[in-house]
């Protein structure tokens, strides 16, 4: 009770008008409404103010202006800016002090629109960041609710990186800065990398002064290439060639890693500027040579796959990063070339012997053939001299043709063992390139693994009855088939051809035969084992004037003989004489058959 004081009331308190309702006394109402109106902002219609949210829902914002009643504007006029809270400043238009509910009529949006394009302006001229909301997609980019303005995003100018799904950023606020405007269309250009690259520079120059070869960052991918994977290191880009990966061999590098993976790599080399970075993955881990079974040993089998095919041979991986050759000379016990992909193809699981096996160097070759016996080893009892077997045409040369009865054994087949009459100027007259081809063993040469071969040998020589047939001095009907300038190849029966020079072309009207005409030859010559025949068409008709002439001279002779008989008794003749004179007469027929023979031989 000592704290109370008594306090002299006023003494010109008018109490009766206290009891009757009048607080205010000694003022009229007028003038009360008028120094209550003086405490507000005076405002106009059409005008932007400053105001103050007091009070916000769902759906509304309730802002003061320091006017005699607040104003209400929908909440989605501030969507670009997620952050508003009470308390907060915001500009509005006063469209209404007061509609016919006598209500403050408010927008935030006409405000902005209002101050944009000299907000828009300042914010370019100053490097200003500012604030948008992300209405829709567009072509290239996207549509920015930027003052109220409706600005440009261009797609390469929302983040460092390349974006994947333009849909997630609709209906986001983000900050921006203003790159470009137009003033004529009122165009304006926003970007958000650029606020990332800036932050990014900063860090790029941290990154790159600590950067040293040898050391272990984390990254994470972002970009896949056919060559390799772009790293970023934290606003710096590295580049992981293909070929550091993996230790084994990648054809795709999305077999290794995904877009924004987070891995460790390490720093193989940058340059002087350490603009370019070399990273690599596989360096992380241990050498797949160093783990491979130390047991492992030349003549061992081991199973691969083919990763990689040449001519000259495979490449078969038996372990990740731990690859073997198989020289094409080690598919086969065959001795004539062949590619590689004949006996198989990258992805075929094969099965090899170790042939040679150098873990310092870390390179082994390996063979397939090695898994069969080879067959030279039994040559002899497999393909006997004088056995007949089917084998398959490889290829050709002059002088005759190359065979494969199987797979390492090969043969040849000399021009002279195809056919017993036919006289072939080249293998391909007879057969084809993988053409089935009967053929008899007639030489085994083991050091050489090659086998001499016939086709003729499997008939009988014809040229054993030919001789019978085509005696010296028997005519036969011939059709020449061939002029050369030695002369012509006529063909005869039985399939047999013969040759006549051109002397012997010569008809009996003097004319010289002619390609394709059919006329009867004299065999001159015959030589079996030579298989040749010599003709004449001109002998024919030669012989037979002669054969005239020499009747016509032994009728004379019989007449000269026949009257000097008469001049001599019968008993006074001779036998010795008789027999001299027929002697004679004999020996000049011998020697037309001599000199026939020579000028055949000539």
């Amino acid at each position: 009770m000592e704290n109370l004081k008594n306090i002299a009331p006023i003494e010109d308190f008018n109490w009766d008008a206290y009891e009757n309702g009048e607080t205010f006394v000694g003022a009229s109402h007028e003038e009360l409404e008028k120094a209550y109106d003086g405490t507000l902002n005076k405002v106009n219609d059409q005008e932007v103010v400053d105001g103050t949210v007091i009070a916000m829902n769902k759906r509304e914002v309730v802002v003061n202006i320091g006017y005699k009643s607040d104003g209400i504007i929908p909440l989605n006029e501030f969507r670009y800016n997620l952050d508003l809270k009470v308390g907060d400043t915001v500009e509005v238009y006063i469209e209404n002090q007061e509609d016919k509910k006598g209500q403050l009529v408010l927008s935030h949006r006409k405000a902005r629109a209002t101050r944009s394009w000299d907000r828009v302006n300042a914010a370019l001229e100053n490097e200003e960041i500012i604030k948008g909301f992300i209405k829709c997609r567009t072509k290239g980019g996207m549509i920015v609710d930027v003052f109220g303005i409706e600005a440009f995003l261009p797609g390469s100018q929302i983040d460092v990186k390349p974006i994947r799904d333009y849909d997630v950023f609709v209906g986001k606020t983000m900050e921006f800065k203003v790159v470009k405007i137009n003033q004529e269309f009122k165009n304006v250009v926003v970007s958000h990398k650029a606020l990332i690259e800036a932050e990014l520079e900063q860090q790029k120059k941290e990154i790159i002064g600590k950067l040293e070869k040898g050391q272990v960052l984390e990254g994470t991918v972002k970009n896949i290439t056919s060559y390799g994977v772009f790293i970023d290191l934290g606003g710096v880009d590295g580049l992981i060639h293909i070929t550091d990966l993996s230790w084994g061999r990648v054809s795709d590098p999305k077999e290794v890693v995904e877009l924004d993976q987070k891995l460790n790599v390490v720093i193989l080399d940058f340059d002087d500027e350490k603009k370019r970075i070399a990273l690599g993955l596989k360096q992380l881990t241990p050498h797949p040579w160093d783990a491979l079974d130390p047991n492992m040993k030349v003549g061992d089998k081991v199973a691969g796959r083919v990763v990689v095919m040449a001519d000259y041979g495979a490449f078969i991986e038996i372990a990740t990063g731990v690859e073997g050759l198989i020289h094409v000379s080690e598919m086969s016990w065959s001795q004539h070339l062949r590619s590689a992909q004949d006996f198989m193809k990258v992805g075929d699981t094969v099965e090899a012997i170790v042939l040679t096996l150098d873990r310092d160097e870390r390179k082994m070759s390996l063979g397939i053939k090695q898994l069969k016996q080879d067959p030279w080893e039994t040559i002899e009892e497999k393909y006997p001299v004088g056995s007949k077997h089917t084998a398959k045409v490889r290829n050709f040369t002059n002088f005759g043709v190359f065979v494969e009865i199987e797979e390492g054994v090969d043969g040849l087949i000399h021009i002279s063992d195809l056919s017993w009459t036919k006289k072939v100027k080249h293998p391909s007259e007879f057969t084809q390139i993988g053409a089935d081809i009967d053929v008899q063993v007639l030489e085994i040469d083991k050091d050489n693994r090659r086998l001499s071969l016939g086709h003729k040998q499997l008939e009988e020589n014809p040229w054993d009855v030919f001789e019978t047939v085509f005696t010296v001095g028997s005519v036969h009907e011939g059709t020449i088939i061939e002029m050369l300038d030695k002369g012509a190849v006529v063909a005869l029966p039985y399939g047999v051809e013969g040759f006549a020079t051109p002397k012997h072309l010569v008809k009996e009207d003097g004319a010289q035969a002619q390609l394709d005409e059919k006329m009867e030859f004299k065999v001159i010559e015959f030589n079996k084992d030579a298989k040749r025949i010599i003709l004449s068409h001109s002998r024919i008709f030669e012989d037979v004037a002669k054969s005239e002439e020499r009747a016509e001279k032994r009728t004379v002779t019989k007449k000269s003989n026949a009257s000097n008989n008469n001049n001599k008794k019968e008993e006074s003749a001779s036998p010795i004489q008789n027999q001299a004179a027929s002697t004679t007469l004999g020996d000049i027929d011998a020697l037309a058959a001599l000199k026939e023979q020579m000028e055949s031989g000539k």
